[in-house]
Formats: C-alpha cells, structure tokens, sequence
C-alpha cells in the first residue's frame, strides 16, 4: 500500500511539472506572437496616427501617437487634391478584368494539369513551375516592345490581357488543390454521362471555393497595389490607376505627408476589410493546398 502511495505521489508531481512546462511553453509562444503582432501592426497605426496630424507633428522626436488636433480635412484634402474617385474607378475597372481573367484561365489550367491525363503533362507542369523563378524586369521590356507595336500602350488592356493567360503560382495553388479531390468522384460522373467541362464546372469548382477565393484575394492585392505595370503602360493621367495617382500628392517643393499618410489609410482600409470578410476562405485555401500532390 505505501509503494502505491508513493506511486501515485510521483505521478501527480510528474502531471503538475508537465503542466507547468506547458504553461511556460504556451506563454512564451504567445510572448512570441505578441511581438510579431507589434512588429506589424505599430507600423500602420504610426501611419493612422499620422494621417490625422498637423504636419509639424509627423516627424517629431519622441512619436507623438495622439495628436493635439485632430486633423479630419487630411482625408477630404487625400480625395480632392488628386482626382481620387476617378482613379478609383480607374483601379476597380482593371481588377475587375484581372480577377475575372485570373479565375478563368488559371482554373483550367490547372485542372487539366491536375485531373486530365495527356502526354508531357508533368513536365510542362515544371516548366510553368519554372517560370516563377524570372523576375518580371526580365520581360519588362519586351513585354511593352510587343503591347507599343499592337497599339495597347495607352489603354488598360496591357494590364488585363495577360491575366487571361495564366498565372504559374496561382495555376500551382489550385492544381494542388485539385489533386486533392478524390478521382473517385470524377469516375463517378463519367459513368453518368458527364462530360469533362461540366464535371469541372459543377462539381470541382464547387469543392474549391477556398482556393478559387484565395486566388481572386491574392489577383485583387497584385493588382491594387500595382505600381510599376500602370507607370509603363498608362500614358494619360486620365487612366492612371489609385497608386499612381497618389505619387502626385507628393511634391518636390512642398511634401503634404499628413495627406499622403491619409490616401495610404484610404489605400490600405479596403485591403483590411476584404481580408476580414474572406479571411476563413483565404486561410483554408492556404491550409488545404499541398496536402496531396
């Protein structure tokens, strides 16, 4: 009887050490993310801060983070001193034709990569792989050579067009997801008279709204925040896109960084919020994509 006392002594001293150890364990992983957190978000509200500042106070040694005055006419100067809301337009017109033209042509190409036998699939599959691996300066150039010689320089379709020809990362993300989807279903439909498209399009489709979500996320964020493609191929300030048109708020001879700070609150607000919105799709097309392949 005193062995098993003893025994069982040991044991509750093993179970509270261990859970002690999972209690340190679990506070510094949470210390851990804490500061990653900080390390990322006191950026943007130094930013926030900043947008509704007296210019004076932007620069100031220490940081002021909450300013005297209020300063809300930084929002209305960041939309009026530039033509915002046709920049907007502008910006949402070419994402819309990016977005639709990402979902389009990269859905098929990957499920034909995925779920499609044909001869030379696996490697032209890593030659698209590749193809990730070239940074954009390299086709820069003859990219706008070809676009100026057909006569798109000028217009939106230089920014558009190519979308709807595939992208090698987002063609990756949902091909990995594809394979995930069991053959079995597929076989199944065929059995049932189903052709190929509609199997891809009623029943594929339909399992891969987080990765289809995903990609439409990740196609509105290249495209928002594209900077260098309209600065090539847009010509007029009447087609410029939000990111360009916010350049011009800055000026050599009088920088308005209290408005500039304002237009990035107004650049980065929609961003947040569709995050927000799709951040359950967003996570689960990440989570989910590369579990089989």
């Amino acid at each position: 009887m005193a062995g098993q006392v003893v025994s069982k002594t040991q044991n509750r001293k093993k179970l509270n050490l261990r859970g002690r150890i999972n209690y340190v364990e679990t506070g510094i992983l949470y210390l851990i993310l804490l500061l990653l957190t900080a390390i990322y978000v006191i950026p943007f509200l130094w930013l926030l801060s900043s947008s509704l500042k007296d210019p004076t106070e932007i620069f100031r040694v220490p940081i002021v983070w909450i300013p005297k005055t209020l300063r809300w006419d930084n929002f209305v100067r960041a939309t009026t001193d530039i033509p915002f809301f046709r920049y907007l337009g502008n910006t949402l017109l070419i994402i819309v034709g990016v977005v639709t033209g990402s979902l389009i042509s990269n859905t098929l190409v990957a499920y034909s990569f995925a779920k499609i036998e044909w001869k030379g699939r696996n490697a032209l599959f890593i030659i698209v792989l590749i193809t990730m691996m070239m940074p954009y300066q390299i086709v820069m150039i003859p990219q706008f050579l070809f676009f100026h010689k057909i006569g798109w320089t000028g217009t939106f379709l230089p920014l558009i067009v190519p979308h709807f020809f595939g992208n090698a990362f987002f063609i990756f993300l949902l091909r990995q997801f594809f394979v995930g989807i069991p053959n079995e279903i597929s076989q199944a439909a065929r059995i049932d008279g189903a052709n190929e498209f509609t199997i891809f399009s009623r029943i594929v489709l339909p399992l891969c709204k987080p990765a289809i979500t995903t990609v439409a996320i990740f196609a509105f964020l290249n495209t928002w925040n594209d900077f260098l493609g309209p600065l090539i191929f847009l010509t007029s300030d009447k087609k410029y896109t939000l990111a360009i048109g916010i350049q011009q708020i800055m000026s050599v001879n009088d920088p308005r960084w209290n408005v500039l700070m304002a237009a990035g609150v107004l650049m980065t607000a929609p961003v947040l919020i569709l995050f927000f919105l799709l951040q359950k799709y967003f996570i689960q097309g990440i989570a989910f994509t590369g579990l089989k392949g």
